[in-house]
Formats: structure tokens, C-alpha cells, sequence
């Protein structure tokens, strides 16, 4: 075909063709026909913006590939400002914002990308991955310098938890109600997902009576994916410095605080960690704050005198 030819493209043709590029590796080829697909698209303003939201992801893809870090946080930024809250985008700005250093904004785009849909793991790995980089770059008060993270309006958040038969990385299917009253299942659904997490977290009990502490781990894992609940972090730490893994049991106190601020036992045992890790001011400071809550609470005394001579 002639050159002609190429100028009576149509948006969707040029995006299949540089799906195609892309597939074959030729990142600079596929964000040129994204390009020129979104220059057609430009005339139709409105009307196209759901189409241009995703050439933009597409072609932001391209550049985190090709390491064009700034270049793909554009794109992806103009692509959510088109259709909030896609994951794609959301996705690959955090990846790019990762490679940039910039875990504040990476965090924050993950911890959004779980609330459209919970079940994303590459969020779920994002946020852990961002969680001990900003633990370290900014100490345990990292959250405090965190920029806000939006909340997502409900019709943003996925509504399928029926997994769909598409291929993986296929378009999710049409937002629709579920049979029965709408939102009706979504609640039966969050039901059976705390149900199910509480028997994790007793098996997680039952391991850690018998001193199976790494087996322990993995179960209040699997419980805190399907609800979040202090108890959960606080146990689960108590396993991390069983097993000498002080910063994470940092972490999952950090997390148990965040929903209960004056939990004693997330206090002690975040003390007893950042003792293990030599940050005896951080320590002390917990402590004092448990003390306000239990002032005879003879093992926080007992830590405090320790870490007094420490």
C-alpha cells in the first residue's frame, strides 16, 4: 500500500498496528502509530476520549519500555485526566515514578490502583516494594510526608469479582450489576472475604502456638489480603521478630497503628523492633507513647530501662 494509503488510516487501525509493533518489540515504531492515531482522534474531541485515554496508556508503555520515564508519566497523566482511574495507566505512571525515585508518587498510585481493584498483585507487590523504600529513605514517620491518595468514587471501583473469561490483559468486561439487587452480591462477597480471612488468621494462631512461625506468616498474608485488620498486623509481626525480620514487623506495626494509633501491643512490638534495628530514640518514643495508654505495663517499663542503658 502507498503512502495514500497510510493517510486514510483510521484511529483503529493504526492502533492495531501499533499493538502489533509493540508485540514484536519495536517500541519507537508502535508509539509513532499511537501517535498519529491520537492526531486523527484530536479533531474529535469529547467524543473520543475514552479512545485517546487508551492510545495514551498504550503509548506510555512504550516509553517506560524504552526507559523514557517523564515522557510515559505524561502520557499516562493526561490519559487519567481523560478517564479517571484507569488501571493501566495508573499501573504504568507508578512503574516510571518507581524508576524515577519518586516512591511517594509510585506508593500513591498503587494504593489507588487497590482500591478500583483489590485484587491486583502487581499493586499489592508496588506497595510493599514502595513501603520499605520510603521506610528507609524517610524513616518511620514516611506516612506523614506522603502526598494525599484520592478516593476512588464507587462507580470507578471494579464491580466484577467474577473472573472474566477473557484472555489476561484483556479489557476487564462492562462495569454491569451482578445478578440480584445491585451491590446486593458485592456485600455477600465482602462478607465471605472477612470470613474467610478471620479462619486464616486462626490458622495463623494455630501455627504460631506450635512455633510455626514462617508457616504463620503466610497465613495472616493470605488473611490481610481479603481484610486488613490490626490484630492481623500485630500477630503477624510478632512472627517477623521471632524470625529476626525487624523491619518488617516495623512495617506491620506501622500498618496496625494506622488503624488503631494507641494499639499497645503494636507500640511494644514496633519498640522491640527498632530496638533490634538500633534506633533507640524511635524506640523510646513508642514506648512513652504506650505508657500514656498503660502506665504499668510492667514489660514496657522493663523495655524502657533497657533501652535507657542501650
Amino acid at each position: 500500500s502507498g503512502p495514500g494509503a497510510a493517510m486514510a488510516a483510521s484511529p483503529g487501525s493504526l492502533r492495531r498496528a501499533g499493538n502489533e509493533e509493540f508485540r514484536r518489540g519495536q517500541y519507537g515504531a508502535a508509539a509513532e502509530l499511537y501517535t498519529r492515531a491520537l492526531a486523527l482522534l484530536e479533531v474529535a474531541g469529547e467524543a473520543a476520549a475514552e479512545e485517546r485515554s487508551v492510545l495514551l496508556a498504550n503509548r506510555a508503555a512504550c516509553h517506560l519500555k524504552d526507559g523514557a520515564c517523564r515522557l510515559c508519566v505524561a502520557d499516562c497523566s493526561d490519559a487519567l485526566e481523560l478517564v479517571p482511574f484507569g488501571i493501566k495507566p495508573l499501573l504504568r505512571r507508578a512503574a516510571a515514578y518507581e524508576a524515577l525515585e519518586g516512591y511517594q508518587q509510585a506508593y500513591v498510585d498503587y494504593k489507588t490502583v487497590l482500591q478500583v481493584d483489590c485484587t491486583v498483585q502487581a499493586a499489592h507487590d508496588g506497595v510493599n516494594r514502595m513501603t520499605k523504600a520510603l521506610l528507609e529513605k524517610d524513616g518511620v514517620n514516611w506516612r506523614q510526608k506522603l502526598p494525599p491518595i484520592p478516593t476512588v468514587p464507587v462507580s470507578a471501583q471494579m464491580r466484577w469479582s467474577v473472573p472474566s473469561a477473557t484472555a489476561p490483559g484483556a479489557s476487564p468486561p462492562p462495569v454491569a450489576a451482578p445478578r440480584g439487587q445491585p451491590g446486593e452480591s458485592k456485600f455477600r462477597r465482602i462478607a465471605a472475604g472477612t470470613e474467610r480471612a478471620r479462619i486464616l488468621k486462626e490458622e495463623g494462631n494455630e501455627l504460631v502456638k506450635k512455633g510455626n512461625h514462617k508457616k504463620a506468616v503466610e497465613k495472616y498474608s493470605e488473611s490481610l489480603q481479603l481484610h486488613t485488620e490490626c490484630a492481623t498486623y500485630t500477630n503477624r509481626a510478632l512472627c517477623y521478630l521471632t524470625l529476626k525480620q525487624y523491619k518488617e514487623a516495623v512495617l506491620d506495626c506501622t500498618e496496625a497503628l494506622r488503624l488503631e494509633p494507641k494499639n499497645v501491643k503494636a507500640l511494644y512490638r514496633r519498640a522491640q523492633a527498632l530496638k533490634e534495628l538500633k534506633d533507640y530514640k524511635s524506640s523510646i518514643a513508642d514506648i512513652k507513647s504506650l505508657l500514656k495508654t498503660e502506665p504499668k505495663n510492667t514489660a514496657a517499663l522493663r523495655l524502657l530501662q533497657e533501652l535507657n542503658r542501650a
